[in-house]
């Protein structure tokens, strides 16, 4: 089974951490953002990912390397201009050629989830359909537009968003896809898959099916930290393995013994925290040195800041290699 996954965003919302790494390669607990997708992909199936790129694609190339990862063959495109979704879409499947599969998946790249595939590769095949969305319910859809079906699956309708907290069913980011699907999509322009060709298929050739489970955008920094507790605590299905319950401390991380970190903490490879620090809630990405008495909370650290003696944070998102002072 092949998927395509979209890669090319910039993650602006989570800058500054992602000023200089795309959110994909983004290390979330202890692996690049990207790997938890593609983990979920193999459990159900999926042997080859070609990843369309655009925003610092050799970052990402040069964190999930060549060749394979966790037994998925990886490829790598990069759009020479913004193609949108579908767009995206037709020119990794031109780069397969002939080696494109009569129905493949296609996956917005910047969702942390364990919905169940196989039910949705099921579904597309017993209903015979171009298309086939995987869709999730939700409680407050002012951020989301709504998708409608029928008793049968089939899609009747897209609601834009509406800015209404209404219950309903958002589109998921998760597609299976004809290979026919591709004939209505333009080669060389920016075309939108939700936008422009989704609604040609619909009332006939496209149905959706909701799917229970975990899915998140982890596109801000609050959704980030939340993202990293859901994974530390077990709230989604994945392959970390913590040092407790909503901690990990990684290998060669230095803590002083009088320092104290958690209940909810994540302090990565490299780190260090010194006598009298508190890091509560917050994330220490690789290389981060925490001095002594130093108050953390409810902050993300990018790779490599130095936060010095007596230094308080609260709320913060730091870039990358910073240095934070105490304030006189």
């Amino acid at each position: 089974m092949q998927a395509i996954v979209l890669v090319g965003g910039e993650g602006t919302r989570l800058r500054p951490l992602t000023a200089t790494i795309p959110k994909p390669a983004l290390t979330l607990v202890d692996r690049p953002f990207l790997a938890y997708m593609i983990e979920w992909l193999a459990i159900h199936g999926v042997t080859e990912v070609v990843l369309a790129c655009g925003f610092l694609p050799d970052v990402l190339r040069e964190t999930l390397g060549e060749g394979e990862h966790g037994g998925v063959r990886l490829s790598y495109v990069t759009e020479p201009e913004r193609r949108g979704t579908a767009g995206a879409i037709r020119f990794a499947a031109d780069a397969l050629g002939d080696r494109l599969e009569d129905r493949f998946l296609a996956l917005n790249g910047d969702v942390l989830t364990d919905l169940d595939l196989t039910a949705l590769l099921a579904a597309h095949e017993r209903w015979d359909s171009r298309a086939t969305l995987a869709l999730y319910g939700v409680e407050d859809s002012a951020a989301f537009g709504l998708v409608r079906c029928d008793g049968d699956g089939a899609v009747l309708e897209f609601t834009e968003k509406t800015g209404e907290p209404a219950p309903g069913e958002v589109n998921a980011g998760a597609y299976v896809l004809a290979r026919s699907v591709l004939d209505l999509i333009p080669a060389g322009k920016e075309v939108s898959i939700e936008r422009e060709v989704f609604p040609l298929l619909v009332e006939t050739d496209l149905h959706g099916l909701r799917l229970d489970g975990y899915w998140m955008d982890i596109g801000t920094p609050e959704r980030y930290l939340q993202a990293t507790w859901d994974i530390l605590e077990g709230r989604v299905r994945t392959q970390v393995r913590p040092t407790a319950p909503g901690l990990l401390v990684g290998a060669g991380a230095e803590i002083a013994s009088a320092a104290s970190i958690g209940p909810r903490a994540v302090v990565s490879a490299g780190c260090s925290v010194g006598a009298g620090a508190e890091v509560r809630n917050s994330v220490l990405l690789e290389g981060c040195s925490v001095g002594a008495d130093v108050r953390l909370t409810n902050s993300v650290l990018s790779a490599g800041v130095t936060v010095e003696d007596g230094a308080t944070l609260s709320g913060a998102v730091i870039g990358q290699d910073e240095i934070v002072r105490a304030q006189s």
